[in-house]
Formats: structure tokens, C-alpha cells, sequence
């Protein structure tokens, strides 16, 4: 059976697609606090809304977070990217991609998108400075050719060990 080329990739497998449909339930009756899903017919790409936590340097400001699920989730982490206009912030590249290790190496098929989109926040939430990571420039150069965060060789600055 052929595909449609509607996807880079293939479609989710059974196992993703009722993960998927039970996740977003569950997001639906009890959504993260400060998130919203932006409804849309496409299960394998969600688009989320993030609010800023108030007492943060992020009050009230509003991103988008766009999660690509790969057929294979949640055995493989889904690929989350912040869209255009990124938050300024030490582990966000302009590009929007994301350096937070549960994303890549220390992801694990018991989170879901609720529990990333928590981190994340809480990520955002603990900055002390609006800054772009040293190496902004160089990286987003590097992905100029449509390379996926998650082909990137990340070095986790500031792990709590």
C-alpha cells in the first residue's frame, strides 16, 4: 500500500494512534496548567498553546509548541519545536528547537505530552535571563538544511546530575 505522501515519514502505527487518542482525551478532561490544544484533524502533529507562568519572566507572554509524533511513539520521543516568535531563553534556539534531555536521550514511553509540555514550562519558568544559547548562531546555520532537533548531537549544559 502506497502513502499518499501527506507525511515526511509514515503514518502512526496502531500502537501510537490509541496512545494518541488517550492522551488527548485525558488532555481534554485535564489539561496541563497553562496549555491549550489547538484543535486539529491531524493526531500525529499537535499544535499547543503555552502561556507564560505568572511571576515568571514569561508572565503572560504566549508561544506556540508544535509535537510531531513519530510512528513509532512512545517507544521514540515525539519531536517538540517551538514555533516563530520563539521565547528568548538559554536552552531555545531561535530556530524554535528545544534543548531539554527528555526529548531526546532521557525520554521514556511513561511520559506523554502533558508531562513534556510541564517540563518545558518549568523550564522556561526557572530562567533568570531572556538569552538565546551561546552557540545560537552556529547551531541555527547548521540546521539550515531542514535538519530535525532530534538529529542533533545534543551536550546537555547544566544537567542536575
Amino acid at each position: 500500500m502506497s502513502s499518499s505522501g501527506a507525511h515526511k515519514g509514515q503514518s502512526l502505527s496502531k500502537i501510537a494512534t490509541n496512545r494518541l487518542q488517550k492522551e488527548l482525551v485525558e488532555w481534554q478532561v485535564n489539561p496541563p496548567t497553562g496549555f491549550k490544544h489547538k484543535a486539529t484533524d491531524n493526531l500525529q502533529r499537535w499544535v499547543i498553546e503555552l502561556t507564560g507562568a505568572p511571576g515568571t519572566m514569561y508572565a503572560n507572554e504566549t508561544y506556540q509548541l508544535q509535537v510531531d509524533f513519530p510512528e513509532q511513539y512512545p517507544m521514540e520521543a515525539p519531536q517538540v519545536i517551538f514555533l516563530q516568535p520563539t521565547p528568548m531563553h538559554p536552552h531555545i534556539y531561535s530556530n524554535g528547537h528545544i534543548c531539554l534531555d527528555i526529548l531526546y536521550d532521557s525520554w521514556s514511553p511513561a511520559m506523554t505530552v502533558g508531562s513534556v509540555c510541564i517540563s518545558i514550562l518549568s523550564m522556561l519558568s526557572s530562567s533568570t535571563a531572556k538569552q538565546r544559547p551561546p552557540d545560537n548562531d552556529r547551531y541555527v546555520k547548521n540546521c539550515r538544511n531542514g535538519r530535525s532537533p532530534k538529529e542533533t548531537r545534543w551536550w546537555f549544559h547544566d544537567d542536575k546530575a
